[in-house]
């Protein structure tokens, strides 16, 4: 019903920016709040940002605050990630999620829908 691919990811210093896409097809995605979530190896999967369906309100992990910005175009079908000051920790996997009808949960049981994810690697 929803797919969801990301794209984005790579291998960049630290102190360097990246910017994740995700683009949804099969229906869209206006009336869903978006997230990101990251795994790295051997880790729990963890919140990263959200965005409600509205667009109206976001939210981040404390460890991306003032780093990273979540975004929405509805009318790509898309959200981004924009990521600066990356640091070595924030190597992982990006998954792209969407909750219909939520309003930014960081909670990964509560999104109806993933994205298969992309790889974020940051060097020192």
């Amino acid at each position: 019903q929803v797919q969801l691919v990301e794209s984005g990811g790579g291998l960049v210093q630290a102190g360097g920016s990246l910017r994740l896409s995700c683009v949804a097809s099969g229906r869209t995605l206006r009336t869903y709040a978006m997230a990101w979530f990251r795994q790295a190896p051997g880790k729990e999967r963890t919140f990263v940002a959200a965005i409600s369906w509205t667009g109206s309100s976001t939210y981040y992990a404390d460890s991306v605050k003032g780093r990273f910005t979540i975004s929405r175009d509805n009318a790509k079908n898309a959200v981004y990630l924009q990521m600066n000051s990356l640091k070595p920790e924030d190597t992982a996997v990006y998954y792209c999620a969407a909750d219909l009808y939520g309003l930014g949960s960081p909670l990964a049981t509560e999104y109806d829908y993933w994205g298969q994810g992309t790889q974020v690697t940051v060097s020192s």
